[in-house]
């Protein structure tokens, strides 16, 4: 499986842009996974259903199955899991789309970037603080990205794509990690 991550601060447009890539990948013929990092907890269940309660009563996974599709839920009682050992549960694919874990395994990954936008005289000097730390940070995300999706312009040497370009980038990443079909 080729692998390739997508990175960038919350709200820049990371699972539209992944969405999109998946439909037209998909469309070529393609095979594609995506796997999200979640900040937060999530839940898949819900209070009193069936598989719930066997989580609740100290299961350490539970497999949901239905005609049109089946869940594994695993409990982690430790240490949250490696992004390696989540690509390692997805079935063969040609390509999986990962949603952060920036600090995690030594994929590819492409940097989104949102939209700037203009501020008006009384929230300039906030907007200059918030613009110095938003640069910090995508310098530092710059550094570990092979291009860049944003469309305002921008100082780097790296391959900048619109956000709209999806087939740009769609071709990008099947060249840039040699996907033949």
């Amino acid at each position: 499986m080729k692998v390739i991550g997508f990175i960038g601060p919350s709200g820049s447009g990371k699972t539209t842009l992944i969405e999109r890539l998946i439909e037209l990948l998909t469309q070529r013929g393609l095979t594609v996974s995506a796997l999200k990092h979640a900040h937060h907890g999530f839940d898949l269940d819900r209070p009193g259903k069936d598989s719930f309660r066997l989580r609740a009563a100290g299961a350490a996974q539970v497999l949901v199955a239905a005609p049109q599709r089946w869940a594994l839920m695993t409990e982690l009682r430790g240490e949250p899991p490696q992004l390696e050992q989540l690509l390692a549960q997805l079935a063969p694919c040609d390509l999986v789309l990962v949603e952060g874990f920036r600090s995690e395994g030594s994929i590819a990954r492409i940097e989104v970037r949102g939209r700037q936008v203009g501020a008006d005289e009384a929230s300039f000097a906030k907007a200059t603080e918030a613009a110095s730390a938003s640069a910090a940070a995508a310098a530092e995300a710059e550094a570990e990205a092979i291009a860049i999706v944003c469309d305002d312009p921008i100082d780097s040497a790296l391959p900048r794509f619109a956000r709209d370009d999806v087939a740009a980038i769609a071709a990008f990443i099947v060249r840039q990690l040699g996907i033949d079909r």
